[in-house]
């Protein structure tokens, strides 16, 4: 018998939609995916180049738990750097990936009663952990009439004497909202008298972002402390496969979080924290290309799925997904879903695997070729008129 808690925790449904996609091809359908949130593009050079010499000088054993000091410090100078905040190397933690540090901060803040407030629809690991630990998920409905923000006013009202952690998702999966500096300002008037409330401020798209600049509530006066900025390098620099991330905190919660990933992880393999270190201090020109492109292909998607019979779709600022409102068709989310995969050959994700309020709409990632994308979006008009 399993254990009880097993049956809290949730997954991805990308990757289960990914497998029933991945069958339909060996079965020889023809599918167009749009359903994983997975860069397209190629690790820059410089940094396999840096990983290649960085296996060749023997970063290949051990390294202290929190991560190598001197990739601490560069992340600790970059963060100092962008969110105008004083960030020391003791405040980094380095992990395998950016989700060990979801899932170890809500292991080191949250008890069981406790509630956490997370967007939805959002990153569905944010609810699954905090059921996991037996605190209380508390959705932040997103609302298309916000841009997918949330009302402030109704947010307020969500904080009880039980709170002690919110969730924040900016650049947003999935629906590509941006907080700007203003709506963090009005946020931040609401929390800073708050200090007993930890913020898990994930902004691991923070340089895939188009109409806005990237803004952290870390910034805000008296924040930093409360705050855990969670970053990472798959999105940026296309190393999803790479597992490499990084909280931002406290010295007192990275001490806690450090002693999480001694237990499980222990460290983050050596070379590859040495190749994020050559990331953030290398040439950002490929990246650069890479959002420009991302540009160009989400306005291409964003016309087409308006074309289509029953679909509208809001122009996202931020990350490679659009979320389009397909209520007009009569369908549910889940519906449409099947139906693009099996009859268009279409793959992308109901609304509601992201949560409850994504009921009435679709994510599609647009990381994918601008041929390709046109050829989905004929693949659904010949399925759903347009």
């Amino acid at each position: 018998m399993l254990a009880k808690r097993m049956s809290r925790l949730g997954t991805e449904t990308a990757f289960e939609v990914l497998a029933r996609a991945k069958q339909l091809e060996k079965e020889g359908k023809e599918i167009v995916h749009l359903e994983i949130g997975e860069p397209d593009f190629d690790t820059p050079e410089n940094i396999r180049e840096a990983c290649k010499k960085a296996l060749d000088e023997g970063y290949t054993h051990y390294t202290p738990s929190g991560g190598i000091p001197e990739v601490r410090e560069v992340i600790a100078e970059y963060i100092s750097k962008t969110r105008n905040i004083s960030v020391s190397p003791e405040e980094v933690v380095i992990t395998p990936g950016a989700k060990p540090i979801i899932f170890f901060s809500i292991l080191a803040l949250v008890d069981e009663g406790d509630e956490v407030l997370y967007p939805d629809p959002g990153f569905p690991i944010y609810e699954s952990v905090v059921n996991f630990v037996g605190a209380k998920p508390i959705p932040i409905p997103l609302e298309e009439k916000f841009d997918f923000l949330f009302d402030l006013n109704k947010f307020k009202d969500l904080i009880t004497e039980k709170t002690k952690l919110i969730i924040l998702n900016s650049p947003h999966n999935p629906t590509g909202s941006v907080m700007t500096k203003q709506f963090l300002k009005e946020l931040y008037d609401i929390l800073k008298d708050k200090e007993n409330i930890y913020i898990l401020s994930d902004e691991v798209y923070e340089k895939i972002i188009y109409d806005e600049e990237h803004y952290s509530i870390a910034s805000f006066p008296g924040m930093k402390e409360r705050t855990i900025i969670l970053n990472g390098f798959s999105k940026t620099y296309a190393m999803t496969g790479w597992r490499l991330g990084y909280g931002v905190m406290n010295k007192k919660l990275a001490e806690s979080v450090t002693r999480l990933q001694t237990n499980s992880n222990s460290c983050t393999a050596s070379f590859v924290q040495i190749s994020g270190m050559e990331a953030i201090k290398g040439p950002q020109d490929e990246v650069e290309k890479m959002v420009e492109e991302f540009k160009r292909r989400r306005d291409v998607i964003v016309k087409g799925l308006n074309e289509i019979k029953g679909f509208k779709c809001h122009l996202p600022k931020g990350a490679f997904y659009v979320f389009p409102d397909i209520r007009e068709t009569g369908k549910t989310s889940k519906e449409l879903e099947k139906i693009l995969l099996e009859e268009a050959g279409v793959a992308c994700l109901s609304g509601t695997a992201f949560g409850k309020y994504g009921e009435g709409f679709l994510r599609f990632s647009y990381a994918n070729s601008i041929e390709n994308i046109e050829k989905a979006i004929n693949k659904i008009k010949e399925v759903l008129g347009g």
